[in-house]
């Protein structure tokens, strides 16, 4: 390899030269500022002149450092004080209060990089009169709507009993409310409606008494919203909380109406389980972190096997997942959870029933039978011997009580009809059918599925279950039409295998123990992780023996 003379030309331009170009640099050069480096693969370009760096007067950069939600240096009073504020304290100090931000007349001094994705910001009030214009068809939000409707693998709280005052001001918000109002999570609120946004409100307000929760629609700009809100807290009342839905996605607003005392601040488009879940998280309660996902399980007529899936799903989740769970047989009289996991308890579901304000967690543990490490089951006596006359509040709060306590909780209902069934599912998180493939099945899971979705329009729509599909010489109604009629795809089916069963409920045994490897295990372990949503522990499977293992072995 022969050296390039220092003179032969650069074939690629490029106009490189190592010992300068890897020179040390002089102190001279090591003083002045360093200027960007020219784009090696375009053409040179002559360089501007240097201009004079523009400077600030004193009065200019104070009204930068300022915030520009406010008039006045120091921070602005909280306008809605919760009834058990301590009025004497103080704020901790805001770490981006010396941030630039967009505010009532002043432009963007930095460019937005989230420029033409959507944002209203930098135009949160119009030149003209300081009114936001029309807001456009809100374009979807496909993560907001994954946010709300994606449950996590736990349950929801529920809003408690309060009043809720709405005042909005477009009839898409009016028909948000009264979505979010038929949803079994607001049952226990009392909600009224009003048209005029928040001027009326703080109309309104001037002579009548504010609820526990206001919830107010605006599309006025920041200063009007904020003047309308500060008249609004001269009339409310301690302890009300204060949701706005306004139309501008600011982060400087936001910040303002936080620091003013705001609870909350809401942008279109809304989906009714996010204004319900902005609700129930101004009233969580922090001794209850969470709420157990409960799951129903009821047949289309007796018979079906809701019983035998409903213990087998408990035991997948259980042991598959390794989520605590609680299996409640509801079947007072004739429940069979105790047959098909060997347990022969001396207290079970009728104690807690028979005594509901004393339940708490450590008589719920005497109470319960531990069917593993992560199983524990609330048995039914199933014995005729007395008589069960227990009121439909009592299921209800006794199953609040063990939802407090577990992550999950299967709830095996009887076929009877009655009251407190109907409750039951319509308050569960998921709801499971199982039918036969047969006329009477159908007709049952229809008037089924019909209740629970009347019931729960924002809910995912119950699980229907077909068991006991392809027993021989039984004439069936096909799949296909089973589903059509029902209006609704059935989320499983699993095939009628005598031997495999019998086997298993005279063994006191789950059908994954009998038979792991059956196409009825699979399907039931395929339905464990739809309702739980989450996957199942999955060995890995062994690595195959090399030639030279097998060579070494011999």
């Amino acid at each position: 390899m022969t050296p390039q003379p220092a003179e032969q030309p650069d074939d690629f331009g490029l106009d490189f030269d190592a010992e300068t170009d890897f020179a040390p640099a002089q102190p001279q050069e090591m003083a002045q500022a360093p200027e960007p480096s020219a784009d090696p693969w375009s053409a040179p370009t002559p360089e501007p002149a240097p201009e004079e760096p523009e400077s600030l007067s004193p009065s200019e950069d104070a009204t930068l450092s300022a915030d520009p939600s406010s008039s006045e240096p120091a921070p602005p009073p909280r306008l809605f004080q919760e009834a058990d504020e301590d009025e004497s304290h103080v704020a901790a100090p805001d770490p981006f209060a010396g941030l630039p931000s967009v505010s009532a007349g002043q432009p963007d001094e930095m460019p937005d990089p989230f420029e033409g994705l959507g944002s209203t910001r930098g135009s949160l009030l119009d030149e003209q009169d300081g009114v936001l214009p029309p807001p456009p068809a809100p374009a979807p939000n496909p993560i907001a709507e994954m946010l709300a409707s994606a449950e996590a693998a736990l349950g929801e709280h529920t809003v408690p009993r309060i009043t809720i005052h709405v005042f909005s001001v477009r009839p898409e918000m009016e028909e948000l409310v009264q979505r979010a109002v038929s949803d079994r999570r607001m049952e226990r609120a009392k909600t009224v409606t009003h048209q005029g946004g928040l001027g009326a409100a703080v109309t309104y307000y001037q002579t009548q008494p504010t609820p526990s929760l206001l919830i107010v629609e605006s599309l006025d700009g920041a200063s009007t919203l904020l003047g309308q809100l500060a008249q609004l807290a001269e009339v409310c009342d301690p302890g009300t909380k204060v949701i706005v839905v306004g139309a501008a996605n600011d982060i400087s607003l936001y910040r303002e109406l936080m620091r003013r005392g705001v609870s909350e601040y809401l942008v279109p488009p809304l989906a009714p389980l996010q204004l319900i879940a902005a609700i129930t998280a101004l009233y969580a309660d922090p001794a209850q972190p969470f709420v157990g996902r409960q799951i129903a399980f009821c047949g289309a007529k007796g018979g079906a096997g809701a019983s035998t899936v409903a213990h087998n799903i408990a035991h997948l989740i259980s042991e598959k997942m390794g989520a605590n769970t609680v299996l409640v047989d509801l079947d007072l009289a004739f429940g069979t959870a105790g047959l098909d996991f060997n347990q022969d308890p001396l207290h079970g579901i009728a104690d807690a029933l028979s005594q509901p304000e004393r339940l708490d967690p450590v008589l719920m543990e005497r109470m319960m039978a531990r069917c593993g490490d992560h199983l524990s089951l609330f048995a039914a006596p199933a014995s005729l011997d007395r008589d069960y006359d227990i009121a439909n509040e009592t299921f209800d709060e006794v199953a609040q009580k063990i939802r407090a306590s577990t992550p999950y909780v299967v709830l095996d209902l009887p076929h009877a009809w009655t009251p407190w069934k109907r409750r039951m599912l319509v308050t569960s998180d998921d709801v499971v059918i199982v039918a036969e493939p047969d006329l009477a099945s159908l007709r049952n899971a229809k008037n089924i599925v019909d209740l629970v979705k009347q019931a729960r329009p924002n809910d995912a729509p119950p699980r229907v279950v077909l068991n006991k599909v392809g027993v021989p010489m039984r004439p069936e109604i096909p799949v296909k039409d089973f589903g059509e009629a029902l209006g609704l795809l059935p989320a499983l089916v699993i095939g009628f295998d005598a031997k495999l069963f019998g086997q298993a409920a005279n063994n006191g045994q789950m059908i994954g123990e009998v038979g792991p490897k059956s196409k009825p295990a699979e399907a039931l372990d395929q339905l464990a992780r739809m309702i739980s949503r989450r996957e199942t522990i999955v060995e890995a499977p062994a690595r195959p023996a090399s030639l030279l293992d097998r060579l070494l072995k011999r």
